[in-house]
C-alpha cells in the first residue's frame, strides 16, 4: 500500500509543474503584464520600465519561472491590491470557512445520496425510483444562488420566520473565541458550546444549498453503479449460494458500486473547496469563493494567482486521495 500511495504522489509532481506553467503564462499574457496590473491607472512607460526591473521581468523568460517557482515553493504571493495585506494571510483567514462549508456540505450530500441511490436502484422502476430521479433532475436544475434566497426568505422572513439565521457564520451576540478558525471546533475546544450550537445553526442553510448539486449527483452514479454491480455474476452466484441479504448487499454490492461514487465526491470536493463564490456571497460566508468574487472585481491578481493555484492543488491532492480510496476499497486496484 506504501508503494501505491508513493507512486500516486510522485505522479501529482508534474501536473502541479505543469499548473504552474499555466498560471505563469497567464500572468505574463495579462494586459500591460504583472507590472501594468500592479500599477493600475498610475501606469507610466518609465514607472513600467521601473517595476519590471524591480521585479526582474526583464531578465529571460527561463529565469523569470525559476523565481516565480521559487517564490511559490517559499509561499510568498505578494501583497493583495484590495487590502494591503499578504495574500497568504488572507487565504489563511478565508479557508477555514470554506473547508468547514464544504465539509457540511458533502456530510449532507453522502450520507443522503448514498442510500437514496442504492434504494432508488434496489426499487427500480417504481413510485420511490421515479421520484427519486425527478428530485434529482429538480436539485441539478435550480440554480445555487436561487436556492439560497429561497432558503431566506423561507426561514428568515417567511412562512418559518427566524428558525434558522439567514447569513454569516456567527451571531452578533455571540463572543466566542477564535483558536483555529473553524467556528464549531473553536466552539467545542474552549467549552463554549453555544457558539458551536449557534455556528451550526449558521452552517445548515449554506450546506443544504451548496450540497444539493453533489447530492444529486451521488445519488444518479449510485443508482446507476448499484444497477451495474446487481448484474454481475459474483452477485447471481452469492445470491445462489444462498448468502444473507445484508452480507450480498455490504460485501458484495456497496464495496464494488462505491468505486466510481468516491470519484464523484472527489471532484466534488474540489470544486466545492475550490470556492463556493455564489454560495459564499449569498449567504456573507467570507471563505474562498467571497475572496475570488471580490479578487475578480477589483482586479487583485496576486489574491487571483494564489487562489488559483489553490484551487490547483486542491484537486490533485483530493484525486490522489481518490486513488488512495480505490486501493482500500479494492485491493486489486494497487497492482495496477
Amino acid at each position: 500500500m506504501l508503494r501505491f500511495i508513493t507512486r500516486r504522489l510522485l505522479q501529482a509532481i508534474p501536473t502541479l509543474l505543469v499548473l504552474s506553467i499555466l498560471v505563469f503564462a497567464w500572468l505574463r499574457s495579462l494586459p500591460g503584464g504583472p507590472a501594468g496590473a500592479l500599477l493600475g491607472d498610475k501606469a507610466t512607460p518609465q514607472k513600467l520600465a521601473d517595476l519590471n526591473h524591480v521585479l526582474g521581468l526583464d531578465q529571460p523568460i527561463w529565469a523569470q519561472y525559476l523565481d516565480f517557482l521559487g517564490r511559490i515553493l517559499s509561499g510568498d504571493f505578494g501583497n493583495s491590491l484590495a487590502s494591503g495585506d499578504t495574500v497568504l494571510a488572507e487565504i489563511g483567514r478565508a479557508f477555514p470557512a470554506t473547508v468547514e462549508l464544504t465539509v457540511s456540505a458533502l456530510f449532507f450530500a453522502i450520507v443522503a445520496g448514498i442510500p437514496l441511490g442504492y434504494l432508488s436502484a434496489k426499487y427500480r422502476g417504481r413510485f420511490f425510483d421515479t421520484s427519486t430521479l425527478i428530485g434529482t433532475l429538480v436539485g441539478v436544475a435550480i440554480p445555487v444562488f436561487f436556492l439560497g434566497i429561497l432558503f431566506k426568505f423561507l426561514f428568515a422572513s417567511g412562512p418559518f420566520l427566524h428558525i434558522l439565521p439567514p447569513s454569516g457564520r456567527a451571531s452578533i451576540d455571540i463572543d466566542a473565541t477564535h483558536v483555529t478558525g473553524f467556528a464549531v471546533l473553536d466552539g467545542l475546544l474552549t467549552g463554549e458550546y453555544d457558539a458551536s450550537a449557534d455556528a451550526i445553526q449558521h452552517l445548515i442553510l449554506p450546506a443544504i444549498a451548496l450540497g444539493t448539486i453533489p447530492l444529486a449527483v451521488i445519488v444518479r452514479i449510485t443508482r446507476a453503479s448499484v444497477l451495474d454491480v446487481l448484474n454481475e455474476d459474483f452477485v447471481r452466484t452469492a445470491n445462489a449460494k444462498g448468502l444473507a441479504a445484508r452480507t450480498v448487499r455490504g460485501r458484495h454490492v456497496l464495496r464494488n458500486a462505491l468505486l466510481p461514487v468516491s470519484t464523484t465526491i472527489g471532484l466534488q470536493t474540489g470544486l466545492l473547496l475550490a470556492g463556493a463564490v455564489l454560495t459564499e456571497k449569498v449567504f456573507n460566508w467570507g471563505g474562498i469563493g467571497s475572496l475570488m468574487a471580490e479578487g475578480i472585481e477589483r482586479r487583485d491578481y496576486p489574491r487571483l494567482q494564489a487562489l488559483v493555484l489553490l484551487a490547483a492543488v486542491v484537486f490533485v491532492v483530493v484525486n490522489v486521495l481518490v486513488d488512495i480510496s480505490y486501493g482500500l476499497i479494492d485491493p486489486r486496484v494497487r497492482v495496477r
